[in-house]
């Protein structure tokens, strides 16, 4: 007998519940501390490359250490890694609301206070480095398999919220509450999502039959994603995708130089990519982009191309803003195609290394997708880097698309 789809099928369960809301809660926060964090580095340096250095910190030691992440997250409890860690970064959003403070600030000189600040947020990389594998491989244990799709795109939306509400607000939180209580707000928030992640239970550690040792149990996590193609080439996609055609890094010279709106639509432009991918994601629980998955992907991927090139020609603010919109909705199409074949495809037992790998992947693309893009833009122009990312998306989603033929034939949903 054939079942009717419930776009609200995950949401049924409270574990899953708990889970994508501390999920936001945690993306709001974090992103909240680095916006102001880095707004109030600027303004008492004056230096860009401060800002580029904070991410350089927190990037190095999360992709050296993601793989060991995802070791750790399918040999030990999935849950205690995640609270430790909560607790590790809590420790460091403390460190930073001290050495921000007023009367703590003015017994350090600035050398000083720049490298507390580095090495906090250095540790916060370490922590991250640990809890985003256990993180992403504790989802599958809260639905059953025939939910995934429907639980990947609700977390995808709920983190994709977070990661708009959070920057959006960050600007006004700073300016309205001053630094010092912006950070104690996100201190509040973080602890709001320890307590949800203690509404979930322990869930067993799945035992592998064969015994290795560390570094074969890694090689094993990296060749399973490099031996299941669809796998391989979803992770490679994004990549590259995000890599070459990512924009948001040098939003602020199309802001300033080519559409001369300000401030004002910087924020507008900045918002538009999530917006699109929220309201894509609230589509996509009800018609879920799994069906006909490599299909899908490849067409999402070539409409973020598309769409990257039109807001490379673009001067018009409002066209701008409407082709990052799709931007952000095709991207948010992949981002839950991969998600659910992160949850379908791996076995429970190498879930955390699975999603260590991917990890690394998505960082080195945010990461270097933003380097890449202010090294472009300051060697060959704005435009003209922009219109290389588009074209280059387009190059390998066409590789791709050629060398991944057999794919189509692939089902991830009953």
């Amino acid at each position: 007998m054939k079942q009717t789809k419930d776009p609200y099928a995950a949401l049924r369960f409270p574990e899953f519940r708990y889970f994508i809301t501390a999920q936001f809660l945690f993306t709001a926060a974090i992103l909240i501390q680095e916006v102001v964090i880095s707004f109030y580095l600027y303004e008492i340096t004056h230096d860009p490359l401060s800002l580029g250095l904070i991410g350089l910190f927190e990037a190095i030691p999360y992709i050296s250490l993601a793989l060991f992440g995802g070791y750790f997250a399918d040999k030990r409890d999935k849950k205690i890694i995640i609270q430790i860690c909560y607790g590790i970064i809590v420790l460091c959003s403390f460190m930073l609301l001290w050495i921000t403070y007023p009367s703590a600030n003015q017994a350090i000189d600035l050398p000083k206070l720049k490298f507390i600040i580095y090495l906090t947020v250095f540790v916060l990389g370490v922590a991250r480095g640990f809890y985003g594998p256990a993180w992403s491989s504790l989802k599958p244990f809260l639905v059953p398999s025939e939910h995934y799709p429907n639980s990947a795109s609700w977390s995808s939306q709920f983190w994709q919220s977070g990661m708009i509400l959070g920057p959006a607000s960050a600007g006004f939180l700073y300016s309205w509450l001053g630094l010092s209580n912006t950070l104690i707000l996100v201190l509040f928030l973080f602890g709001i999502a320890f307590v949800l992640v203690s509404f979930i239970s322990r869930k067993p550690v799945q035992k592998s039959e064969t015994h290795q040792n560390v570094f074969q149990s890694l090689k094993e996590g990296i060749d399973f994603v490099r031996k299941n193609r669809i796998l391989f080439y979803a992770i490679l996609l994004d990549m590259f995708s995000v890599l070459f055609g990512g924009v948001i890094a040098i939003l602020p010279v199309f802001a300033k130089d080519i559409l001369h709106v300000g401030a004002e639509g910087l924020g507008v432009l900045r918002a538009a990519p999530g917006v699109g991918a929220v309201l894509t994601m609230l589509g996509t629980a009800y018609f879920p982009p799994t069906r006909k998955a490599w299909r899908n992907m490849l067409i999402a991927v070539t409409g973020f191309g598309v769409a990257t090139l039109v807001f490379a020609v673009s001067t018009n603010l409002w066209l701008s803003v409407a082709a990052l919109f799709l931007t952000g909705a095709f991207d948010s199409i992949s981002v839950i195609i991969r998600q659910t074949i992160l949850q379908i495809l791996p076995p429970d037992e190498m879930r955390g290394r699975v999603s260590g790998v991917n990890g690394i992947f998505v960082s080195c693309s945010n990461e270097l997708g933003a380097f890449e893009s202010g090294v472009a833009a300051k060697f060959f122009g704005a435009v003209p880097s922009v219109l290389f990312g588009g074209v280059m998306t387009l190059v390998i989603a066409g590789i791709i698309f050629l060398r991944s033929k057999e794919l189509f034939d692939i089902k991830l949903e009953k």
